[in-house]
């Protein structure tokens, strides 16, 4: 059973993180240009002057996080902010979207058009100082997650209902031939937007418009799915103690006034305790 964690109304809640060392979960509202967390009990937002989507924590006090223009390392107690890396800075046209840390160190970034553009998005790797695209020609990129095993990427381009798996060499992580269609959606209806993986290696992804978390186990077969009291659940996260609460992120984009009258809650941050088992999210190596 699914409950609020926090009531704020995201216009598109996304990029949820637990971070280990702080144990505290963060998450960002793209549209609004904020990052929020919980803090002593209250909701902590920080503002920004540009849309910010997705982070990875880098110590006790930093995340390296992804705006329209850049990678830039954001402390959290002085809130002090270094740039890192331009991401298509000069391209007005796109943002980030989503994102996560790799098993060696590396943070997979991705950006989309703003207006979601056909083909105007990418996934890069910033590794070892170096930002690499490693997908191109993608619309809204989703679902960027890892296998516990090391040997593989997930991730989907939302509008082809379509996630995708890339194999991953040892040594470093970069993909190690093409990606292959691994969960096909299609012909149920669903939208594949955030994913985790857990510590089993299954598949948790949040479905756009289905108001629900559904869990995949390796080879792809469907084993459940966590309902949530938003149509449009974002980004799932597992966080806690023992990592054993799934939150999950939803959105108020493109819903009438009519549904946004009535007592559904979209846009607010979800928890359901003791739901599952996840892996920590791994740190960003800088």
């Amino acid at each position: 059973m699914s409950e609020v964690f926090d009531d704020t109304r995201c216009a598109l809640g996304e990029g949820a993180l637990w971070h280990p060392a702080r144990g505290q979960l963060f998450w960002f509202d793209i549209l609004n240009g904020r990052l929020l967390s919980r803090d002593a009990g209250a909701t902590r937002m920080v503002q920004f002057d540009e849309m910010v989507s997705l982070a990875g924590w880098v110590d006790d006090a930093s995340l390296l996080i992804a705006s329209e223009t850049r990678l830039f390392l954001f402390d959290l107690d002085s809130e002090r902010r270094e740039d890192v890396e331009g991401l298509e800075a000069d391209n007005p046209r796109t943002r980030s979207n989503d994102g996560r840390a790799d098993p060696w160190g590396g943070l997979w970034v991705s950006t989309m058009g703003k207006d979601a553009a056909s083909g105007a998005g990418t996934i890069y790797r910033y590794y070892q100082g170096r930002l690499t695209p490693v997908v191109d020609n993608i619309t809204i990129p989703n679902a960027i997650c890892f296998s516990p095993d090391r040997r593989y990427a997930y991730y989907t381009d939302t509008v082809t209902g379509q996630v995708m798996r890339l194999a991953l060499e040892a040594d470093h992580g970069w993909p190690d031939g093409a990606a292959e269609v691994w969960l096909d959606l299609r012909d149920e209806g669903l939208n594949p937007d955030g994913a985790i993986v857990d510590a089993a290696g299954h598949f948790w992804n949040a479905q756009w418009g289905a108001s629900r978390v559904a869990v995949y186990d390796p080879d792809g077969v469907f084993v459940k799915a966590v309902p949530f009291e938003a149509a449009h659940t974002s980004c799932p996260a597992f966080g806690g103690p023992e990592l054993t609460t799934l939150y999950c992120t939803s959105a108020m984009e493109n819903l009438t006034e009519a549904d946004l009258a009535g007592p559904v809650r979209h846009g607010m941050t979800f928890a359901a305790p003791e739901i599952g088992k996840g892996q920590a999210e791994h740190r960003v190596k800088l």
